[in-house]
């Protein structure tokens, strides 16, 4: 054969076994494609017809473990397809996704997440079948809801927003990543219960503790997106998460719990198992400590939040204040609507949402994705530059002056999208190294005349109220904390503190920042359910915060001895 004819066959047969091997990969993107298009021709016949409508399937394999006092509890492999229909009525001006004013009860339900499992075999007949039978029930409920919102437009003031209810950007886009060779991200069961067995049974070691879990959960993700305006999107999420968890309980009834989270995108990529009980020996050994550990009154003034701390932080008080939705929304607070253009941090520091990035400082980050769940590129948005608010998170849902999603649509599996964090990042032009920043705790107490100020090590979470009808609030709940006294006496580990406030009066005492960052893994829930996310931020010091004190059980604690631990 001609040299130049071979080469032409070569390559010939090379596409065509990639065509097939593409196809025998992603038939279930064929589907979706197929049966939105037919969906879509039949229902543009209707009296009110769907302008948009996109499919979302989560094919989900996943992996987990768990372990108390050094025994297997559960151990089991799942493998799920869930299937997400969104269908809008009317215009991208006004559609059935309007919020129906006075109504919070129809705001309430329109958020159950839809519960459609699909076959995890590529069945066409089953799949059509299911998704026919989900695009019918989503359209009859958007075409009444359709019908509501006009009535209630109809009676009601008009909107403070006035935007359009559905972003118009480009949209149509292909997107396609390689499925997971099984070989690269394998997770061997037997050795990870073998591991856990280990870490829990050193809780073992002190007789108090009365609680003593890990687990670990490993996923790998195939997400598709396909919608009426061309986008068709195959993407892999992947990852997998250790956490360790222990609580002793005082004299006193308080229960003291500690944790250790770990997460990384392979299994090899946790930290070595000698790091992990190394870490597990030291969580036993603070809490018996925190057992004896005084309790903390109510307290205003100055704290230092190391950068876990500062991140769930930034997470819980400015961070679900900037989704764009609330700014919509009228019966959302909209902290920072109005404060677009004004100063709300110190001229050094800046904040960035940037759901590109994968790793900061060598961590892995668990908000890291290329496309939102509406299909749009996940963009780097700065909300603060030099202290000056510059931006929102985005959806595809509108808002006055921002029309345009910047990537951050996000949802669990079954719910519907609003804007929603991905990576944040506190950045500052004067790091101060930890010791400069205790200094600046010291000087601040000796100002306000307090002998001492408090050093949040470690927070497990938190949460905030952003509505109107009840104060603007956040409570976020630390689990390591230090009182720092002026004279100079030794750090003394505290107990029974929530740190609570109201977000525009704590982030104007925010003064400094550190230089040294600490990453922040998390689960974030909200209306569009859990969704992964990462804060990664330096400590941080700040003039004046308020404690209250943790609300405990009055219960005292187990009168009979654990089983296994031998009695004083």
């Amino acid at each position: 054969m001609h040299k130049k004819l071979k080469f032409i066959f070569v390559i010939f047969i090379l596409l065509f076994v990639s065509a097939c091997l593409l196809t025998a990969q992603d038939k279930l993107l064929e589907l979706l494609t197929d049966e939105m298009n037919r969906e879509m021709s039949v229902l543009k016949s209707q009296e009110n017809p769907p302008y948009f409508m996109c499919y979302r399937v989560d094919d989900v394999r996943r992996a987990s473990v768990s372990a108390s006092f050094g025994n297997i509890t559960s151990s089991d492999e799942s493998h799920k397809r869930y299937l997400t229909s969104i269908i809008r009525v009317g215009s991208n001006k006004l559609d059935n996704t309007h919020e129906i004013r006075g109504d919070q009860l129809s705001e309430i339900f329109g958020r159950i997440p839809q519960n459609n499992m699909l076959p995890i075999e590529d069945d066409e007949d089953a799949i059509r079948q299911i998704i026919w039978n989900v695009t019918n029930d989503e359209y009859r409920l958007a075409a009444d809801k359709f019908a509501k919102v006009k009535a209630n437009v109809a009676v009601k003031v008009a909107k403070e927003d006035t935007s359009a209810d559905f972003s118009t950007q480009h949209a149509k886009v292909e997107y396609y990543e390689e499925s997971i060779n099984p070989k690269t991200y394998k997770f061997d069961r037997k050795l990870w219960e073998d591991k856990l067995k280990r870490f829990s049974k050193i809780l073992l070691n002190e007789k108090d503790i009365y609680k003593g879990d890990a687990s670990v959960s490993f996923s790998v993700e195939r997400k598709y997106f396909v919608s009426t305006e061309g986008a068709r999107i195959v993407q892999n999420r992947y990852g997998i998460r250790l956490f360790l968890s222990a609580t002793i309980k005082s004299d006193d009834g308080m229960e003291l719990p500690l944790y250790l989270s770990y997460f990384a995108y392979k299994p090899e990529n946790l930290p070595k198992d000698e790091q992990v009980i190394t870490e597990v020996t030291e969580m036993v050994a603070k809490l018996k400590a925190m057992q004896n550990a005084p309790v903390v009154d109510p307290y205003t003034g100055p704290a230092i939040l190391s950068g876990r701390s500062a991140g769930v932080f930034f997470h819980e008080i400015f961070g679900h204040r900037i989704e764009g939705h609330r700014q919509k929304s009228e019966s959302e607070g909209q902290t920072f609507k109005k404060k677009v253009g004004e100063q709300v941090l110190p001229p050094q520091m800046s904040v960035i949402f940037d759901p590109s990035i994968k790793s900061h400082n060598g961590v892995d980050l668990n908000g890291y994705y290329t496309y939102d769940d509406e299909g749009m590129k996940g963009k780097k948005v700065a909300v603060i530059e030099n202290g000056i608010l510059k931006d929102f998170l985005m959806s595809r849902s509108p808002i006055d002056k921002f029309p345009n999603s910047n990537g951050h649509g996000r949802a669990q599996s079954g719910y519907k999208t609003v804007s929603r964090q991905s990576n944040l990042i506190l950045t500052t032009t004067n790091p101060l190294t930890r010791e400069q920043l205790r200094q600046k705790l010291i000087d601040e107490c000796k100002a306000q005349g307090i002998p001492y100020g408090y050093f949040f090590e470690d927070i497990t979470g938190g949460f905030t109220i952003t509505g109107r009808t009840i104060p603007n609030s956040f409570n976020v709940m630390p689990t390591e904390v230090y009182r720092v006294y002026v004279d100079g006496r030794p750090d003394e580990l505290v107990r029974g503190v929530d740190l609570v406030g109201t977000p525009l009066s704590m982030f104007s005492q925010i003064a400094e920042a550190g230089n040294d960052y600490e990453v922040f893994n998390g689960t974030c829930g909200a209306e569009s359910g859990g969704v992964p996310v990462s804060s990664s931020t330096p400590s941080i010091f700040v003039k004046r915060i308020e404690m209250q004190k943790k609300s405990k059980s009055q219960e005292k604690p187990p009168i009979l001895p654990r089983p296994g631990s031998i009695p004083e």
